[in-house]
């Protein structure tokens, strides 16, 4: 009996070695191939998302049910393998969006069998949203005319003599071009997923702060990127392609980036505030 019990821990030990071997393999590969395409926000991004996920598993890897059969494993492995050569063969953007969700869930189905789906609903709603929404709802959203619209009435509230022709945002001597790329769009969902991810590893009470974080969010990142939109036709107003170039296309977009991801951090903080009673202390002082 003693020897019994003693491969079966052994056993145990070794499988739960190569599913952290496992998860750890795939999320370097997943982050090393963002460093190559030099997508810094979406690295940094992904970064967050899988050190996220990863201690919510190894937070409960005591009481977690290594119970797979022969057939989930079997399809656990074979979607792996196929996450292993589509990333051998130059993946594109979308398929960096949805492979750490779909390595998720061949890691899931591998750990603990269908019944993974359930154990590590989190993980695997937290890398969801780190791309796959993107993915699917990008080529069927434009939010241009929007994003050019509230820049023109941004201008035109601050008395600036500005007009709007289509997508572009024009000034007496110079404007911009509002696409798809520059819609705000991207960082929208950006902040969604931190919104998700904050919603997990912090779970508030109550169904309407559920609701609020997420549309807060996506206001906050479609507003910050309107002041950039503005920004850019002053700037092409004035005629300087260098500073159009900065704030466009170089470190200067990120800068509008970490004003979105802490306005967002601000209000989180101000929830959590919300949602933690009173101390008898603060009782007693009121």
């Amino acid at each position: 009996m003693m020897n019994t019990n003693f491969f079966s821990r052994q056993s145990w030990k070794q499988s739960e070695f190569w599913l952290l071997a496992i998860a750890g393999g795939l999320m370097s590969i997943h982050l090393t191939l963002i460093y190559h395409r030099n997508n810094v926000s979406f690295l940094a991004l992904s970064l967050m998302f899988w050190l996220s996920a990863s201690s919510l598993v190894w937070d409960k890897r005591q009481e977690a049910k290594q119970t797979s059969s022969p057939l989930a494993t079997l399809l656990g492995m074979l979607i792996i393998a196929i996450v292993l050569l589509k990333s051998a063969t130059r993946p594109t953007s979308n398929w960096l969006g949805v492979s750490p969700f779909i390595s998720a869930i061949g890691w899931s189905l591998i750990a603990s069998g269908f019944s993974g789906f359930r154990e590590y609903w989190r993980e695997l709603t937290i890398l969801f949203f780190l791309g796959v929404p993107k993915v699917f709802i990008w080529p069927l959203v434009d939010i241009s005319g929007i994003t050019a619209k509230f820049a023109t009435l941004i201008l035109w509230y601050s008395g600036a003599d500005v007009s709007l022709d289509q997508f572009n945002v024009m000034l007496p001597d110079g404007g911009v071009s509002v696409n798809m790329g520059c819609s705000g769009l991207e960082g929208m969902f950006y902040l969604l997923g931190l919104s998700v991810l904050f919603l997990v590893m912090f779970p508030l009470e109550g169904l309407w702060k559920k609701i609020i974080i997420p549309v807060v969010a996506v206001l906050i990142s479609f507003v910050v990127n309107g002041f950039r939109i503005v920004l850019l036709a002053v700037l092409a107003n004035a005629q300087k392609p260098a500073a159009v170039d900065y704030w466009h296309v170089g470190e200067g977009s990120l800068i509008f980036s970490m004003i979105s991801v802490a306005l967002f951090g601000c209000f989180c903080w101000f929830m959590i505030k919300q949602d933690t009673p009173p101390t008898n202390q603060d009782t007693l002082s009121q």
